[in-house]
């Protein structure tokens, strides 16, 4: 910024490509503009090592900038503030934002910050719902509960996923992509600089399917489409999962929820994308590794669930907590109640999108 106008921006738009701060100074300069005396803003601070990018500290001195103002930290530990103190040694004026500023520019970088933190993935649940708490149509009908513009919505947010992951009993029954489409109106997804693209260029996930007893059909589109997207298959430490393998997916054995995160977390998947319905929501809520939902709730009525009834004190699980156990882990008490910290709910087509963070990092 210089005298209240942008001179140059930029943002990361992909891992191992040019860093915000490089690329902003890049954009000014082919603008015609000298960065030289001009304030920087950044939402996140410099790094000041080396990884697969040199340092954004070096390029920020070597531009002369004269004031950055930084919106959050950087809770990693290779950085923690070490970007900040070399600028200000090289003369540089550092500032960090304050107040809805700084809460808006933590909010924006909670994947990279959950992982720096924790070594874990960012988890956020997608769920469609009619009026009447359904979250799965009669057999034969539509399976569409929620709106054309909510379904293109959740496309955009796969895109910009790291991973999606599901149940193998959505799989069973449903038999999904899980890829990324286009906008209809022809809108990209997500930037088209990644290299997990298909034809149309969307950025596509690594595809995620929980599926303990390694159950997963060797004739399903998931594995007919390898050549769009990776797919992952959690398995437990008992399965047998030696023909999806050698179908081409990879297998992650993991005992549990926590274990998959975590080998996930060192894959380098900073944000995992759930679609599973109900069944692997609750395996997810009952080990507290939600971070955000995301629920549709559609204006129509489809009927009550008859499978599912209330349960008394001394009742075994319910189905759902039942078949959550056999898909992600061992067998797992009902999920105590979660309370979000702060929530909005906006319109999406016909559709009331209700949006829930229950923890910040």
């Amino acid at each position: 910024m210089r005298d209240g106008e942008a001179i140059g921006e930029g943002w990361h738009a992909e891992l191992g490509d040019l860093h915000a701060e490089r690329a902003a100074l890049e954009n000014c300069r082919s603008r015609g503009n000298d960065p030289a005396g001009a304030t920087m803003y950044v939402t996140l601070e410099p790094c000041a090592h080396q990884g697969r990018q040199p340092p954004c500290v070096e390029a920020i001195l070597g531009a002369g900038i004269a004031r950055l103002v930084i919106g959050s930290d950087d809770p990693s530990e290779k950085a923690a503030g070490r970007g900040p103190g070399i600028l200000r040694d090289g003369g540089i004026e550092v500032d960090f934002a304050v107040g809805e500023e700084a809460s808006a520019a933590r909010l924006l970088n909670q994947p990279f910050r959950k992982h720096a933190r924790t070594g874990l993935p960012l988890v956020t649940l997608k769920l469609a719902m009619s009026l009447d708490g359904q979250t799965a149509t009669a057999a034969g009908s539509s399976p569409w509960i929620s709106s054309e513009q909510s379904r293109a919505l959740v496309h955009r947010w796969r895109a910009e996923s790291d991973a999606i992951a599901v149940g193998i009993n959505t799989v069973l029954t449903d038999d999904p992509l899980l890829t990324a489409r286009p906008d209809p109106s022809g809108a990209p997804c997500a930037p088209t600089e990644s290299k997990r693209t298909i034809g149309s260029e969307v950025r596509q996930p690594v595809r995620v399917v929980f599926d303990r007893r390694a159950r997963l059909p060797l004739d399903s589109r998931l594995l007919r489409t390898l050549d769009q997207s990776p797919v992952l298959v959690v398995v437990g430490p008992e399965a047998d999962a030696s023909a999806l393998r050698k179908a081409g997916a990879e297998v992650l054995v993991a005992d549990g929820i926590e274990a998959a995160l975590a080998d996930l977390g060192r894959r380098g998947i900073t944000s995992l994308f759930l679609e599973g319905g109900k069944t692997l929501a609750v395996a997810f809520q009952t080990t507290g590794q939600l971070d955000e939902a995301r629920t549709f709730v559609a204006p129509t009525l489809l009927g009550a669930d008859w499978r599912a009834g209330p349960v008394a004190a001394g009742d075994p699980p319910p189905p759902a907590v039942a078949k959550a156990s056999s898909a992600a882990g061992p067998p797992m008490a009902p999920p105590a109640r979660a309370t979000a910290l702060c929530s909005e709910a906006r319109t999406v087509g016909d559709d009331v999108l209700i949006t829930a963070r229950f923890k910040e990092w």
